[in-house]
Parts: C-alpha cells; structure tokens; sequence
C-alpha cells in the first residue's frame, strides 16, 4: 500500500520579548478527547500529490482545519518527515509561516465517523477541537512524535 501523502503549515509568532510561539491544534474526535501529550498536530491534512501541489495543499488543509487562512508571510520550507508504521505509513510535508491568529477565532471542519465502533451510526466529529500557541519546549511534548522533527528545523532556520 502507498504512503498517505499530507501537507500543512506551522504558524509560528514572536511574543513581546522576541520568544517563538507555534500554533498546534488539538485532535478531534472520541480517540484524542483524553489524551493531551501527543495528541496536538500541526494543521495538515491529505493531499494526492499526483493532481495537487503540497503547498497548494498545506494552505487548504490550514483553512479546512482552522476554518481561517494562513495568514500573509513567507512560506518556510520544514521539508519532509515520515511516520507510521503498517498501512498507516505517512509522509508529511510542512512550510511555517510567522503570523497571528486568535485562536477563539478557529471554527473547525469536521469529519464524520461511525461511533461506537460498529454500532451503524455515524457522528461529525472537529478535526481539531481546540488551537494552542506554546513555546517549543511545551510544543514538543504535545506534538504527535512524528512531527516534532519540525520544530527543530524552524529553530534552526530562525538561527539561520
């Protein structure tokens, strides 16, 4: 089976004292409701890279998942990280872009999903349920393990 192909966009800020913040979005639906440590992603989502170009991709997913657009700034390249394992095996390709938002601005998609399992009925769950900034150190730890390489290499393009 192919890898899962996704695309999104780490929207970072600078507080008063010139600090990084990264905005993350909390995993919606029953499985994540729980957890909180490595239960937040950056907003991505599924593109076919055969019809659509990924940064094409990362703008829209943003959007579906925040219900907002990335806000105006240049588009940084985080390149790609793979995870998974099995059939679940994904490739994530990611830019980060420095902006502002509010998070009690975000009205996210949702997605529909049979719950309880194998019950026949279906529910529409948010893809995230809530949005975050947090300083990367916090950031890591919330972050699903597969994503967090990226917060290194915005550090280290910040560095630059």
């Amino acid at each position: 089976m192919a890898d899962k192909h996704s695309a999104g966009v780490l929207l970072f800020r600078r507080d008063a004292a010139g600090a990084v913040e990264v905005l993350l979005g909390h995993m919606g639906g029953p499985f994540w409701a729980r957890k909180d440590l490595g239960a937040w992603s950056i907003p991505k989502g599924e593109y076919e890279p055969e019809t659509e170009q990924a940064r094409t991709a990362a703008g829209r997913e943003f959007t579906e998942e925040l219900g907002l657009p990335v806000p105006a700034g240049a588009w940084l390249p985080l390149g790609e990280v793979r995870y998974g394992s099995g059939a679940s095996k994904k490739v994530l390709i990611a830019w980060a872009v420095e902006g502002d938002l509010d998070p009690a601005d975000v009205v996210p998609g949702t997605f529909p999903l049979e719950w309880p399992p194998r019950s026949g009925r279906f529910a529409q769950f948010p893809e995230i349920d809530r949005a975050e900034w947090f300083d990367p150190v916090t950031a890591r730890d919330k972050l699903v393990a597969g994503q967090r390489p990226y917060l290194d290499r915005l550090s280290a393009q910040l560095a630059g």
